[in-house]
């Protein structure tokens, strides 16, 4: 196949534009099979005779650009209680771009890796473009991929030696994932910044009703909070467990991003499949197993120290067994962090953690300090006055906060405890051109136009 540059390939742009969402999501089906890949299936074996075909920069692009910031969003919510007239807390969240898919109080907690035939890379999250370019420039798509894309092996990851067997990939799929001519996409999500922040949104509940947190691996006693259970600033009689807020819902971006990503890529044509990641643990390069496969990503672990209570807590019985509750907290590439958790030993304290989100919000240079980003969002000086009018965080709520925090590391040794600070869903989307002729021998409905269309569409091959 020859293919064309770049510039040239707007008419695969303008057909994905023209795709009616609802046929997209109708006809969303699961393509495994790339092309150059022969199936051993019995009597539906194939051998292809198709060589590899990996994506073009454009198409990447585009993947690339649905993973990342699309614009601003709307502080659209009301600034007080209509039963009583007194100000609420309205200003929850991190950030203020946005994404195609939504996120708990905008935290972005979500960070993407690409691999495909040339290396492993990490996309960077890049700001919206102010000057309103079009999405579907190709030049600026390509642009914006190269600038996102910071490479971190020169080569495809992979378990070494091609031991595919688990626990690096499951079944079946160690046959047809992560092949050559494939690209993936892998999430990987920080929780630790928006437990910060969450909590704190949790504890701006009226009088009466913040809960009082406690920790159900420490027999449900307070989590640190039996001072202000006394003041009367928690309801003594509102139990919140801290395994019940496990995640705080700030994994489902991850979710709802891949899933707009296989739309996407389904209706560029391209062949779409969700499935099991190589074994998360073994991926981020988990203490317990890089003797076996490496460093493989190279992620930041921090091991809690073991003690007498880890026994009854968390069934981890002797101190050797202690890197049972490795913590992920971040990735650097040539000292910058990439991805940074909000917790030891990426800052001192957990005191330091919090106050690094308030800074990051209402700081001198936090997001609300930032008039003009405002004035991006709102008509007129309504961005003004919704700045200041909106209540922040009263200092009870960040005290309170940082007494939980605190208490979380100080007894279990890592943040958060209940949940990793790093989480990885364990799935990744795999996408790439299909072997059109095995769905066509063996399949009623096996491609849609767009699949048979793709090659003319976007290469101009006929």
């Amino acid at each position: 196949m020859t293919m064309r540059p770049a510039t040239e390939e707007h008419s695969g742009l303008r057909s994905l534009a023209e795709r009616p969402l609802l046929a997209a999501i109708m006809q969303r089906r699961t393509h495994r099979v790339s092309r150059g890949s022969s199936i051993d299936a019995g009597s539906m074996s194939y051998t292809t005779s198709s060589p590899r075909s990996p994506l073009t920069e454009l198409e990447e692009a585009i993947l690339i650009a649905i993973t990342g910031c699309t614009g601003l969003s709307m502080p659209d919510r009301p600034l007080s209680d209509p039963r009583n007239n007194k100000p609420i807390m309205a200003k929850p969240n991190l950030n203020m771009v946005g994404r195609s898919a939504g996120s708990p109080d905008n935290a972005q907690g979500t960070h993407f890796f690409l691999i495909n035939d040339s290396g492993t890379y990490y996309l960077r999250k890049l700001p919206p473009p102010e000057d309103g370019r079009s999405g579907l420039d190709p030049d600026f798509l390509v642009q914006r991929a190269r600038m996102a894309k910071v490479q971190l092996l020169d080569h495809r990851i992979d378990v070494p030696g091609g031991d595919r067997d688990f626990p690096a990939y499951l079944d079946s799929n160690r046959f047809l994932s992560n092949l050559p001519g494939t690209t993936i996409l892998f999430p990987v999500v920080d929780l630790s910044r928006q437990y910060i922040n969450g909590m704190m949104y949790l504890l701006t509940q009226p009088e009466g009703a913040r809960p009082t947190l406690v920790d159900d691996r420490n027999f449900y006693q307070p989590a640190g909070v039996k001072k202000w259970v006394k003041k009367g600033f928690l309801n003594k009689d509102i139990k919140l467990p801290l395994g019940t807020l496990w995640a705080m819902r700030t994994q489902i971006e991850a979710d709802l991003l891949v899933q707009n990503l296989m739309l996407t890529a389904d209706s560029m044509g391209l062949g779409a499949w969700i499935h099991a990641s190589l074994a998360p643990p073994v991926l981020l390069g988990d203490p317990k197993f890089t003797q076996h496969y490496g460093s493989m990503l190279g992620f930041d672990w921090a091991t809690p120290k073991w003690k007498p209570a880890d026994i009854i807590r968390w069934q981890v019985p002797l101190p050797r067994y202690a890197n049972a509750r490795a913590n992920p907290v971040g990735l650097r590439r040539l000292g910058e962090h990439l991805i940074k958790a909000s917790c030891p030993p990426n800052f001192p304290t957990m005191s330091d953690a919090v106050d690094a989100v308030i800074a990051d919000k209402f700081g001198p240079n936090g997001i609300y300090s930032d008039e003009a980003l405002f004035a991006r969002i709102y008509k007129g000086d309504y961005g003004e006055q919704y700045l200041a009018e909106a209540s922040k965080y009263a200092q009870d709520v960040i005290d309170c906060t940082r007494d939980i925090c605190n208490y979380i590391y100080d007894t279990h040794g890592r943040f958060p405890a209940h949940v990793e600070a790093i989480h990885v869903p364990g799935i990744w989307l795999q996408v790439h051109h299909v072997e059109e002729r095995y769905y066509e021998q063996f399949f009623r409905d096996g491609l849609t136009e767009m699949h048979r269309r793709h090659d003319t569409t976007w290469h101009g091959v006929s």
